[in-house]
């Protein structure tokens, strides 16, 4: 290799090198749909290169490898996730907000549960990013009880648990759903539907609360 050659910085293949923030969205897209069916561990990047069209080896350039590409996906979700619960938000609102979240975009909330459904190790990929995003969420649920908007005697973690389990009823029992409302768990109807039951539950416990 020529000394030119050796200085010369490293390139993108050169059928995306055009276009990078396109094929980064791309590949994300991509990925979100894999890692949605698989699971991180089971998912192929070989796949997420065929579903967004590109040459594999972009995933490393762009992300470093499968766990960087992970890593950016998921950041992009527990950002979203965050900033709807603002401590000022009234909990229903966030608790709808989830529930529909779960029907418009499947394949991340299937994401947010496989995390847990392959939670086998301490050091496993997402463990930490997954710990401060709920973390977060836990202050959110304590904000609002000390605003007066849920029950002094419930613990905003386990309140958290109890809400966030019922938010991915569509995804978890998508069997029992049919069996007991008759509609389909991915469509829009059951996601307002249902959504509304919720934030009514949230609305008696801060009636509750208010006593």
């Amino acid at each position: 290799m020529s000394e030119a050659a050796s200085r010369s910085p490293r390139r993108a293949p050169v059928e995306r090198q055009r276009d990078p923030e396109r094929t980064k969205a791309q590949l994300l897209e991509a990925a979100k749909a894999e890692f949605g069916a698989k699971g991180y561990a089971a998912a192929r990047v070989s796949e997420i290169a065929a579903r967004a069209g590109v040459n594999k080896q972009l995933i490393s350039y762009y992300f470093g490898g499968k766990e960087g590409l992970y890593t950016a996906l998921t950041a992009t979700m527990y950002d979203d996730y965050a900033a709807v619960a603002d401590h000022d938000k009234p909990f229903a609102e966030v608790v709808r907000f989830f529930v529909q979240s779960g029907v418009r975009d499947h394949d991340l909330a299937r994401l947010f549960l496989w995390e847990n459904l392959t939670d086998g190790a301490p050091d496993a990929i997402g463990v930490e990013d997954q710990r401060g995003f709920l973390q977060n969420q836990v202050e959110y649920v304590r904000a609002r009880q000390a605003a007066g908007e849920l029950p002094a005697d419930l613990d905003p973690a386990f309140l958290l648990v109890i809400f966030m389990a019922a938010s991915s009823a569509a995804l978890a029992l998508p069997r029992i759903v049919r069996a007991v409302s008759g509609q389909a768990p991915d469509s829009a109807e059951f996601a307002e539907a249902y959504g509304d039951q919720l934030a009514r539950l949230v609305g008696h416990l801060s009636d509750a609360g208010k006593r």
